[in-house]
């Protein structure tokens, strides 16, 4: 087992787990949209339709617990309260990295009890881009789908990150062939996504060029990994060079807003500080059809099942009248609601 690397993992979270109690974040870049509101919405907000599908399963409303954790103990029993709640709530589930249960010799719960204790959600593996190059990515990628019995695959893309760490991957060359193989050869959909950073419009048309099904932008806005990798630094001069970085990236609402005028026909999950339920409509008004968090329900899911419903529960009465004070009575009216830019979005 890689020690090092599972020891690594228990460091993420401890560090996002204490940044939750007092932290400044980059802005998301949602401050810079606001809705119209309606007056008169003549609608019934109990019966507000917050359901749809997604990469061909059906959610009750369009929330994906993004990936967390995939490599230190307690994930076994995070992911466990995460997987109940999605099933109790009809909701999408990413697990984190699985590179550690893949190397090592302990699965850290990241198994087919997974799927079991959620039968029916939209369930999504996860592997990084620099696991999918060369001639082990396909390998690993189609025994991370089959290890939880996942609907589709997650690869994330994190250089920044990486680069940031003493121990991390720095040679990224092949990492665009090794996605396309996965496309072509996996058998199930392929989703990237950034950690936080954004996905640029430029990146993106790449990533459909190669056939891949879904994307989810990740901007800055949240959990700056840079900042992480600052505080876990051993060296006063690594930290140095992290933190420089810990307002970089594209936030998620311009990231967003930059992806779907470029590509309008490409499945979008918006991920990356979305606070509350009005910044989800927002989001999904802006182009996406599912929206994530990750930090945010942490703290939740170290807790209980019971406390992830009560938070998702929260963000989607929020959601619910965000939609009917826009005059919107499902998700597909919420994306003709009027949005319109203010100041620096304009």
């Amino acid at each position: 087992m890689d020690f090092d690397l599972v020891h690594r993992k228990n460091d993420h979270l401890d560090i996002v787990l204490d940044r939750q109690k007092a932290r400044v974040t980059p802005a998301n870049g949602f401050e810079h949209w606001q809705f119209e509101h309606c007056a008169l919405p003549e609608l019934d907000l109990d019966a507000i339709d917050l359901a749809s599908t997604v990469l061909g399963r059906p959610l009750r409303a369009p929330w994906l617990i993004s990936s967390m954790t995939g490599g230190a103990s307690r994930a076994r029993d995070i992911n466990r309260h995460l997987a109940e709640a999605a099933q109790h709530l009809g909701l999408a589930m990413a697990v984190g990295s699985q590179r550690v249960a893949l190397e090592g010799e302990t699965d850290w719960g990241l198994t087919r009890e997974l799927r079991r204790a959620a039968p029916d959600i939209l369930l999504l593996a996860n592997l990084g881009g620099a696991q999918v190059r060369g001639p082990k990515g396909l390998d690993y990628a189609r025994r991370a789908v089959d290890m939880i019995g996942a609907d589709a695959l997650i690869i994330h893309l994190n250089p920044l990150q990486e680069a940031l760490q003493a121990e991390g991957d720095r040679n990224w060359h092949g990492v665009l062939a090794g996605i396309a193989e996965v496309v072509r050869h996996g058998e199930v959909p392929v989703v990237v996504k950034e950690v936080g950073a954004g996905l640029s419009a430029a990146v993106a048309a790449r990533l459909a060029e190669v056939g891949v099904s879904m994307l989810d932008v990740a901007g800055s806005g949240g959990t700056s990994w840079a900042e992480v990798e600052g505080k876990r630094a051993r060296r006063p001069q690594a930290a140095q060079v992290a933190m420089a970085f810990a307002q970089w990236g594209i936030p998620t609402a311009q990231a967003l807003h930059a992806v779907r005028q470029r590509l309008p026909g490409m499945p979008l999950i918006a991920s990356g500080g979305i606070r509350d339920g009005i910044e989800a409509a927002k989001a999904l008004r802006l182009g996406a059809e599912l929206v994530g968090q990750a930090a945010a329900v942490l703290s939740a899911a170290c807790d209980s099942s019971d406390a992830v419903v009560e938070h998702f529960n929260i963000l989607t009465e929020q959601l619910r009248v965000a939609c009917f004070c826009t005059g919107s009575a499902d998700l597909a009216a919420l994306k003709h609601a009027t949005l319109l830019p203010q100041g620096p979005a304009r």
